[in-house]
């Protein structure tokens, strides 16, 4: 028998491989695209940067180092160069499958980066493995935009996992409706009417705005708003600001808030500073055919009757009067209990005509 040559022993102290079999080597060479393992084979193993991830802005100097050990798929056993084509992308991408797997059998609640926003979801990636998350499951509120999930680490569960059919669904809505419904039950145990709480305005109608207390919102009714009059609720808040609010009300799931403290009542003083016989300044506030309506302060106004606004005939407040304008007038009654005061500028010319009379007959 003859003795076999260094060559041939070299080759038969070497392993055979096969297409689709997983090796471990250690890294000998990295480039920006390419990193080189020594795989105990005739040849090298070459993984390039498509097989090793699907970042292609990724420098693989950056994440892989000679000396490293790492675990590969084989694609070729002779890539037409005389290496072996590796894949490192595939092999994690079934590590993945199997990770998503367990998660999905386990109902296991995932965290994982957006890396991509398309037209219908977001796309994350799972160990190499890729999730979608369809645009109607990403939030448990309607998303326009969904662009600011870009790049974000979300929380999701695996709804459907079929990697035959490229079919690996996530959830995100169902953990924000059952967070959502957990901190509900937590802030009814402990909020009662009466209670002042903060809140985030969330949303601004006509007719009020919706205040988020961390668990439900509440309706901040336009008439609460102030002591005053509010015409318009979106010239007084904007979405996100913060409000210490009142609880005015609680029916089942729905509160109802408010902004008109008691102890800032302007009723509560009203009776000395417009008492009979005082005279006081105000704004014409809004007219009807039969007087005009005088805010005195926000939250109090009072009544000039047409009749108490001229010794001169007046057919209609608007004839002589506008809504804006700063009017002296005397308060001729206070109903503190009716929270109705009633003001005469007539009063006030009365006042003056006897002033000048003692002054004329001085003059004489």
């Amino acid at each position: 028998m003859s003795e076999m040559s260094f060559e041939q022993m070299l080759e038969e102290s070497l392993k055979t491989i096969h297409n689709g079999e997983i090796v471990e080597g250690t890294v000998i060479d990295v480039k920006e695209d390419e990193i080189v393992l020594n795989i105990g084979y005739k040849a090298d193993g070459i993984i390039s940067k498509n097989e090793y991830t699907n970042d292609a802005g990724v420098d693989l100097r950056d994440v892989v180092k000679v000396g490293d050990t790492m675990e590969a798929k084989v694609l070729k056993v002779n890539d037409g160069d005389g290496q072996v084509a590796l894949t490192y992308k595939k092999l994690a991408a079934e590590k993945g499958n199997k990770r998503l797997e367990e998660a999905f059998n386990n109902h296991e609640v995932l965290k994982a980066t957006v890396t991509q926003v398309l037209s219908g979801g977001l796309s994350v990636v799972v160990d190499e493995a890729r999730v979608f998350i369809p645009a109607s499951l990403v939030s448990d509120t309607y998303e326009k935009n969904l662009e600011k999930f870009a790049d974000q680490e979300i929380e999701f569960v695996i709804t459907e996992f079929n990697p035959r059919r490229r079919r690996i669904i996530g959830d995100r809505k169902q953990l924000l409706v059952a967070k959502k419904e957990e901190m509900q039950k937590e802030l009814f145990e402990r909020i009662h009417v009466g209670d002042v709480v903060e809140g985030v305005v969330k949303n601004i109608t006509d007719f009020g705005a919706f205040v988020d207390l961390g668990g439900a919102d509440g309706l901040l009714h336009i008439s609460e708003m102030s002591w005053g009059r509010v015409d318009n609720p979106r010239k007084i808040f904007n979405v996100g600001d913060k409000l210490k609010v009142l609880l005015k009300d609680i029916n089942g799931s729905k509160i109802a808030l408010s902004l008109k403290f008691e102890d800032e009542n302007p009723w509560l003083t009203a009776a000395e500073k417009y008492a009979a016989g005082n005279v006081v300044t105000g704004r014409v506030a809004r007219m009807t055919d039969f007087g005009a309506f005088v805010e005195l302060e926000p939250g109090v106004d009072a009544l000039l009757h047409v009749s108490q606004i001229s010794h001169d005939h007046v057919e209609k407040p608007s004839d002589v009067l506008k809504v804006g304008q700063e009017i002296e007038a005397k308060v001729v009654d206070f109903n503190g209990e009716d929270k109705k005061i009633s003001l005469s500028m007539k009063a006030l010319e009365n006042a003056s005509a006897k002033e000048e009379a003692p002054a004329e007959e001085d003059a004489e």
